[in-house]
């Protein structure tokens, strides 16, 4: 697409731009589950190609997508989602789900539990019980933290067996290694390079990228947690899909069965 990412925050609306129509075509959104029309009037496809009826951008039909495919029981199960959007898949899920509940962050209010009557969760030390959370959905938040490891920890520690971490991030190193961007030493933070931002449905408005992933995030995750992330690249109009960094990642907690040999053994639930 030749154009510099430039990623808006959940609560942004894709049609804030006065540019001609650059792209249009005909399909089923598999966020609001209609015939539709997907349009963008901006070449940078991954925030302004949206859906005419439920405004989703692609990443967001990707990723209910792979959660219909990976997760199908979601409706009856305890789903936990961190900063969600006010639309789109968030919106479904919490509209279809009675077990789904989500939270934000509030740094300067870490101690209290609710803000504003919203849940205060930090991903990095999460007050859900061990192996109590059936799936646990992030929408491009894990560029934004400054332990993933200890996030990724967490998210494996309160994972009921067979249970999944369904989220995107954007890969922008792709085969390069991941690469640091910030670090937060003694309560203040370090620029390991210029400061980036994203927007931010709460606070100020913005949020600092601390890393650029890449494909290695899997092996990070497994370093941290022990357990395998698959990565899931989706390109289809006729579902609305077709962007840069649309990737969506599956982390499966194993479930235990009984092998032959009388011993418990690790088996993904796929």
């Amino acid at each position: 697409m030749g154009l510099k990412p430039q990623f808006v925050s959940g609560n942004t609306n894709p049609m804030s731009t006065t540019a001609k129509e650059i792209f249009s075509c005909y399909g089923h959104c598999s966020t609001c589950d209609r015939a539709t029309r997907f349009v963008s009037y901006h070449t940078w496809f991954r925030d302004f190609f949206i859906c005419d009826q439920c405004r989703s951008v692609p990443r967001e039909r990707a990723l209910m997508l792979v959660i219909d495919r990976w997760f199908p029981t979601w409706r009856e199960a305890f789903i936990h989602e961190s900063s969600p959007a006010a639309r789109a898949t968030s919106a479904k899920l919490a509209r279809e789900c009675p077990g789904y509940i989500s939270s934000q962050y509030f740094p300067d209010q870490r101690n209290e539990r609710v803000v504003g009557g919203v849940r205060n969760e930090d991903l990095e030390s999460l007050t859900f019980a061990d192996e109590s959370v059936d799936l646990h959905i992030t929408q491009d938040v894990f560029e934004h933290i400054f332990n993933p490891t200890q996030a990724f920890r967490e998210i494996a520690r309160t994972l009921k067996p067979g249970g999944m971490h369904i989220f995107t991030v954007p890969l922008v190193n792709k085969a390069k290694p991941s690469r640091v961007r910030a670090q937060m030493i003694n309560k203040a933070i370090h620029h390991l390079m210029p400061e980036e931002y994203h927007g931010n449905p709460v606070g100020d408005g913005r949020s600092l990228v601390t890393i650029d992933w890449g494909y290695d995030i899997c092996e990070q995750i497994f370093k941290a947690s022990g357990l395998f992330t698959h990565i899931i690249y989706i390109d289809d109009l006729q579902q609305g899909i077709r962007a840069e960094y649309i990737e969506v990642l599956v982390t499966v907690k194993p479930r235990l069965w009984r092998g032959a040999n009388g011993r418990d053994s690790c088996m993904p639930l796929l």
